[in-house]
């Protein structure tokens, strides 16, 4: 396989950074980068967004995911682009706001015109962006925003059909973290969760989940929600662990949720308690916020948490590219992003047009069975272009599309070592539902 210029992966951010303020609305001459490094006419080719977190809460977690579209717009643009011409990527900062990111889709619709998105990671971000994006026939696929809310909605025909996502909803993460809290003994737990559609669907579906297994929520009549825009978060803390419960479910962002921690050993509130925390705060750089003991320990040393997970030949191969190509490990969600593109990607080539509806309407041809299994995406490009049909095995797992958008995954089990460094322990499944 042939393979992006080095530099340019290292450059290629500041550059589009810059680049993409300068792209006009002309729906024929655009001149942008391809993701080869070259400036050339992107007329009639396939236009991709991306709308992921690089500031804001949610910032430590989304700074690799643009750089997992990004290689998967040079891989495939690398051998032979989609419906022969270059894929163009416009990258955008959803900021982990609401009102940011409906600005940045409304930009990638109106004046990019997308049509696909790859993001968003907030679930309240893509709760503000998915409207636009199916008012406009423009299809997102989100790597990470897993909010029970979707799946609803979806039922409910709101999307119509113009939203997927890689990550599999919270409302398999939280039986599996109900699971996994059974498993470890914990007979009464408390809940403090960020006061949005993230936040409050994990919990209720948790609170059902755990009560099934025959487990006490302590503040179940009176959850604790915070604000996520909250600078102080002392009385949540102190509502959160101030019952003695076994271990707190702990459903946060990062940069509010450390606060959170930190408020509570700080009241002494947190001695004896495990955390029980999501992939939201799945980074060491949480953890260091969260802070230290006097004796150097990590405050949340002991804390047990999950998040999607990803095997087999795929991860393995993306992972020595991501480290050939773009440097680092692969970090939470670089997988499952990784494999949003490519389905994108893969499904407008399988339509034989660059539109919304053409992915829309193949990108579950592409992914579910049956076809070929393929994990490569210039091979899984090439079996299309000859006419055969193809079953795409993502780096994140076995990926299959239902109707609704969702795919069913299983979670690693990590943990806050003393130090704090992130160790994945073991795998956890999520409870069926009777």
């Amino acid at each position: 396989m042939k393979k992006s210029n080095r530099s340019y992966l290292k450059t290629s951010f500041a550059v589009f950074a810059l680049t993409a303020g300068l792209i006009t609305a002309c729906e024929t001459q655009t001149d942008t980068t391809n993701g080869t490094g070259n400036t050339e006419s992107a007329s009639g080719g396939l236009k991709i967004g991306s709308l992921y977190p690089t500031t804001g809460d949610l910032s430590s977690v989304g700074q690799n995911m643009p750089k997992a579209v990004r290689l998967a717009v040079d891989t495939i643009n690398a051998c032979g682009g989609v419906n022969g011409e270059p894929v163009t990527l416009i990258q955008e900062d959803s900021q982990t706001d609401p009102n940011a990111g409906a600005a940045a889709m409304s930009k990638l619709v109106d004046v990019d015109n997308v049509a696909g998105v790859v993001g968003a990671f907030a679930s309240s971000v893509s709760g503000a962006t998915i409207d636009i994006a199916v008012r406009n026939e423009v299809m997102q696929i989100s790597s990470g925003s897993t909010s029970p809310v979707f799946t609803e909605r979806a039922k409910q025909g709101d999307f119509q059909g113009f939203w997927a996502r890689t990550a599999p909803p919270d409302t398999f993460q939280a039986r599996a973290l109900a699971k996994l809290a059974t498993d470890r003994g914990f007979d009464q737990v408390a809940t403090v969760v960020i006061n949005n559609d993230y936040g409050v669907g994990f919990e209720q579906e948790f609170v059902k989940s755990f009560k099934e297994l025959g487990g006490t929520v302590v503040n179940e009549n009176d959850p604790v929600r915070y604000d996520p825009k909250a600078s102080t978060l002392d009385s949540e803390a102190a509502a959160a662990f101030g019952n003695d419960p076994d271990a707190v479910l702990g459903v946060l962002y990062a940069e509010t949720g450390s606060l959170l921690m930190r408020a509570a050993y700080q009241q002494g509130l947190s001695e004896g308690v495990t955390e029980l925390l999501t992939d939201g705060v799945y980074s060491e750089e949480f953890v260091n916020d969260v802070g230290q003991t006097p004796d150097g320990q990590s405050i949340i040393n002991g804390a047990l948490g999950t998040v999607p997970g990803a095997s087999g030949v795929a991860l393995d191969n993306l992972t020595q590219k991501w480290e050939e190509e773009v440097g680092g490990e692969v970090t939470a969600f670089v997988p499952h992003t990784w494999d949003a593109a490519v389905i994108m990607m893969l499904a407008a080539q399988q339509a034989g047009e660059n539109s919304g509806t053409g992915i829309k309407d193949n990108y579950r041809d592409v992914a579910n069975t049956p076809g070929t299994e393929v994990s490569d995406p210039c091979e899984a490009m090439e079996l299309i272009r000859n006419g055969e049909e193809i079953n795409y095995q993502g780096a994140s797992g076995d990926i299959e599309f239902n109707e609704y958008g969702d795919t069913v995954g299983s979670y690693d089990v990590w943990t806050v070592q003393s130090e704090g460094n992130l160790d994945v322990i073991d795998q956890v499944l999520p409870v069926s539902e009777e």
